[in-house]
């Protein structure tokens, strides 16, 4: 991380063509918030980001599913050197 506020750096960049109304209302909410248009996009891009991994982990389950999958969780599998890798691997947000 740099000095500047902790900000980690800066090393990649990512260009796009968007419509004026599009720039002008991202640069209206940015100003409310005190925040130049690429810290707001890059923090809604961000934040966005981490909704759509984490829905990927959320399931909707019947009852008879919830009931195999709560005898899966009370026996849990012993840990191997696949599943010990992946529980130190960071989240992909950190």
């Amino acid at each position: 991380m740099t000095a500047l506020a902790g900000r980690p750096k800066a090393d990649a960049t990512i260009t796009m063509r968007i419509p004026v109304r599009t720039r002008h209302l991202i640069d209206s909410a940015a100003a409310v918030e005190g925040k130049t248009r690429t810290e707001f996009v890059l923090e809604s891009a961000r934040l966005h980001a981490i909704d759509v991994l984490l829905d990927q982990r959320v399931f909707a389950l019947d009852s008879e599913q919830s009931a195999a999958f709560a005898e899966v969780l009370d026996s849990p599998p012993k840990p191997n050197e696949a599943l010990k890798a992946l529980m130190k691997r960071p989240a992909p947000w950190a």
